[in-house]
């Protein structure tokens, strides 16, 4: 397994991401700048592979996390599957060569068109959030002369001590159905005719840092098979247990991947259904950096403000999960260190990657690298205050590859248009 600490390390005071100098990268294609090491990615995907590979599960990779083609391309290559949220990055799995069969859709809107394009395309599985949602497959299903293979997402009602906004395995998320009603909902939905109910989803939110509450989560989803094969329901033969295993940001203690597997193997080989995964964060987390200049040093009053290029708009992670991310000089280091907010450009007061952060001191024109940023980095960063978006590199060795280009201002306003009466003269 390649991780961050490998991909990304020192020689002679400069960061290297593999074989490359990032201040090079910087250098050359400017920043806010995005960077993945092909190695993690791939070392990462490996090393779960590997776990696993004594019962053969279906490992489909969570484009949300990071839905770069090239990413995306990469994790193909190796027999991953994707785990899907919307159209959008239906087309963008399978643009990346990511099978059909080995792609499962998730999420709870899906809409008519989105159910319609993932059964022309023959996809694996469609996870079922709702009652609604069954009914409109079977519908769109019905109207194709298909039979569609759904795995109803059922809410365990474990907590795993995961960010609010990141919970989904609790009652009263908006997220699957309650564990408790399962038996009547699939006695329900066993009744629709365009339906295969094939297997059983369930997903406890992300990160996820003990074996216990996966334990205790997969122990009711096995009582809960039991008891649909007791009366009469013996469709189910996927069993498919989500992603949201954790990595190390700071000094979290995170789930080993061995006993992550021997405990999900077990839950699988007793009801002998096949396993589906859906790692996301696990590989692409800690297998990219973001990059970002310092513009200006600031004090006002006791804070000293380190004030960068990068902003909430390109990693949003900081302010609206208070996600910590590890901050260090790109090249430079050693002279010393002080506590400051790093800060970016944008208009809000939640504008920060870091507060009140003892670190290594920078000044105006020095890179820093944010690290474990490969994971809800770019996919959620946007144009607010009208600011383009980063470029992304993907380094394999000693070669980097612009696998998405910076936007440009004119892209800003690509699509708009002003109404003619709105150029002609008042």
């Amino acid at each position: 397994m390649t991780d961050r600490a490998e991909a990304f390390h020192y020689r002679d005071g400069d960061l290297y991401c593999e074989d490359v100098p990032v201040g090079d990268l910087c250098a050359e294609h400017g920043t806010p700048l995005y960077i993945y090491s092909h190695a993690a990615l791939t070392g990462q995907y490996k090393a779960l592979a590997d776990a696993f590979k004594r019962c053969d599960p279906v490992i489909c990779y969570s484009v949300k996390s990071n839905s770069n083609l090239a990413v995306v391309r990469s994790l193909a290559r190796l027999g991953s599957g994707a785990d899907i949220v919307s159209g959008g990055e239906l087309h963008r799995a399978l643009k990346a060569g990511v099978p059909s069969d080995k792609l499962v859709f998730a999420g709870v809107g899906k809409t008519d068109r989105e159910i319609g394009d993932a059964l022309a395309a023959g996809i694996l599985l469609f996870n079922i959030e709702s009652v609604p949602e069954a009914y409109a497959i079977d519908r769109v299903a019905r109207g194709m002369g298909v039979v569609a293979p759904v795995a109803l997402r059922v809410n365990p009602d474990v907590d795993a001590q995961t960010h609010r906004h990141t919970t989904t395995g609790k009652k009263g998320t908006k997220f699957g159905v309650d564990i408790d009603r399962a038996v009547a909902v699939y006695k329900e939905l066993n009744e629709l005719p365009s339906l295969d109910l094939c297997g059983v989803h369930v997903h406890l939110g992300s990160p996820v840092t003990t074996l216990a509450a996966y334990e205790d989560a997969l122990d009711r989803v096995v009582t809960l098979v039991e008891s649909l094969r007791d009366v009469g329901i013996t469709s189910v033969r996927m069993l498919n247990l989500g992603g949201g295993l954790g990595i190390v940001y700071r000094d979290e203690a995170t789930v080993d991947v061995e006993e992550y597997a021997a405990c999900l193997r077990r839950h699988a080989e007793a009801l002998d259904c096949q396993l589906i995964l859906e790692p996301g964060r696990f590989i692409s987390g800690n297998s990219g950096v973001m990059c970002t200049q310092v513009v200006y040093r600031k004090e006002a009053g006791h804070k000293t403000f380190v004030i960068v290029d990068g902003a909430m708009n390109d990693l949003i992670r900081p302010a609206f999960y208070d996600g910590y991310h590890a901050i260090r000089p790109v090249t430079g280091a050693g002279r010393g260190t002080e506590t400051v907010d790093v800060v970016g450009p944008v208009c809000e007061s939640g504008d920060f990657l870091a507060k009140d952060r003892h670190m290594e001191r920078v000044d105006e024109g020095d890179v820093l690298a944010v690290f474990s940023a490969g994971a809800y980095g770019f996919v959620m960063s946007s144009n607010y205050n009208s600011r383009p978006r980063a470029a992304e590199v993907l380094v394999m060795g000693d070669t980097a590859s612009v696998v998405r280009e910076r936007e440009t201002v004119e892209d800003l306003t690509r699509g708009e248009s002003i109404p003619d009466a709105l150029l002609a003269d008042q």
